[in-house]
């Protein structure tokens, strides 16, 4: 396990380390994604480079480590309690190919403010920690955190290489193509985004801008049916809110379909 810069963890309290101790737990033990391998193996070669963008603590970087043995898996968090969470379960459970990288992808280098809601009982709901403009009227913790672009990463990295992309950042996912498509132009991933419009409105998108962006590319969409033992069906556009697979043509035929 590899990480481009060390990182402290959040001050909690008693109550929220205890809950990090659980969800640590949860992380390291769980493997409630992997029935995911199913979709992916056939399109994720075991050499492939892939990038999961909103690593949180790990549970889809533990997928990827192990479809891509010999490759390499650069996990993108930067929130401090996700952060904190997924370095420790990378080391634990040695993940020798895996990257952290804590810092944020979006359409543009700089700074932005994160959002991490805390919950009604004070523990941190870090799933759910955005950028973009917050009017929840919840609780909220305001973090500052570092971004880049995935076309900066990829050729400050001398990335040779790109085989799969997962995106789920609560909204922000318009954003990061922005600043990705010369990278997705030139090797053509299979991507996964979480696509939830009312998300996307928070942060000022919407999922006609990832649609639209990637249609004039020949990618082929595809939903997941469901994450937790999931099907996988095509689709001519946006259904509703869900997990949609984008893949180029040339690759549409190793989709297994359910």
């Amino acid at each position: 396990m590899t990480s481009t810069q060390p990182q402290h963890g959040p001050v909690l309290s008693f109550r929220q380390r205890l809950t990090w101790i659980a969800h640590f737990f949860k992380a390291v033990v769980r493997q409630y994604l992997r029935p995911m391998e199913r979709v992916l193996r056939p399109l994720l070669p075991e050499d492939g480079v892939a990038v999961d963008v909103g690593a949180h603590a790990g549970h889809y970087s533990k997928v990827l480590a192990r479809l891509v043995p010999q490759g390499r898996v650069y996990a993108f968090e930067p929130g401090a309690y996700a952060h904190s969470l997924l370095r420790l379960v990378v080391a634990v459970l040695r993940l020798s190919n895996v990257t952290i990288v804590p810092t944020g992808l979006s359409d543009r280098p700089g700074a932005e403010v994160l959002h991490v809601p805390i919950k009604r009982r004070g523990t941190v709901g870090f799933g759910l920690s955005h950028l973009g403009t917050d009017t929840s009227g919840r609780a909220m913790v305001e973090e500052e955190i570092r971004l880049t672009t995935l076309d900066l990463f990829a050729e400050e990295a001398g990335l040779a290489r790109l085989d799969f992309i997962k995106i789920d950042i609560e909204g922000w996912e318009a954003h990061f193509l922005r600043g990705a498509m010369k990278t997705v132009e030139r090797f053509r991933p299979v991507m996964q985004f979480e696509i939830q419009d009312e998300m996307l409105a928070r942060a000022g998108s919407t999922h006609a801008e990832i649609f639209d962006a990637l249609a004039p590319l020949g990618y082929r969409v595809f939903r997941l049916t469901s994450q937790h033992g999931p099907g996988i069906e095509p689709v001519d556009g946006f259904v509703h809110s869900a997990d949609y697979i984008f893949v180029p043509a040339e690759k549409a035929a190793l989709v297994p379909l359910s």
